[in-house]
C-alpha cells in the first residue's frame, strides 16, 4: 500500500457510487419499458406521426442507454476499488506494482494503473 489517506479516498468512492447509482435509478425510471413500449402508435406507422419523431425518439432512448451502461461500467470499477482498499492493494499499480501517483488517484479515485502503464495500453 502507498502512503495516502485511504480514508479520504474510501468517502470520495463511496459518495461517487451513491451519486451514480442515483443516475442510473434515474435512467431506469425514465426508461421503463420497451422501446415499442415508449413509442406506442409511431413505432407501428400508423397515425399522422413523422418519422422525425421516431428518430429522436430512438435516438434519446439509445443515448439514455449509453449513458447507463457507462454509468454501471464506473460503479463496477469503483467497487473494484473498494476491494482494492479492503484488501490493502489500492494505490497499486495492477501491472507494474509501483505506486500509482496521488494526483492521479486524485482526478480518478477509481483508477487500477499508474499513469505510464495507462498510457501503454
Amino acid at each position: 500500500m502507498t502512503d495516502i489517506d485511504t480514508a479520504s479516498f474510501r468517502s470520495r468512492l463511496e459518495e461517487e457510487r451513491a451519486r451514480l447509482a442515483g443516475a442510473a435509478e434515474f435512467l431506469d425510471r425514465e426508461n421503463p419499458g420497451t422501446l415499442e413500449d415508449e413509442l406506442g402508435e409511431l413505432a407501428d406507422g400508423s397515425g399522422d406521426n413523422h418519422l422525425g419523431d421516431l428518430a429522436t425518439a430512438t435516438f434519446d432512448r439509445e443515448l439514455d442507454e449509453g449513458l447507463e451502461e457507462g454509468v454501471q461500467a464506473t460503479i463496477a470499477e469503483i467497487d473494484a476499488a473498494l476491494g482494492r482498499l479492503d484488501e490493502g492493494t489500492y494505490g497499486t499499480c495492477e501491472v507494474c506494482g509501483r505506486p500509482i501517483g496521488a494526483a492521479r488517484l486524485g482526478a480518478l479515485p477509481w483508477a487500477r494503473l499508474c499513469i505510464d502503464d495507462q498510457r501503454r495500453q
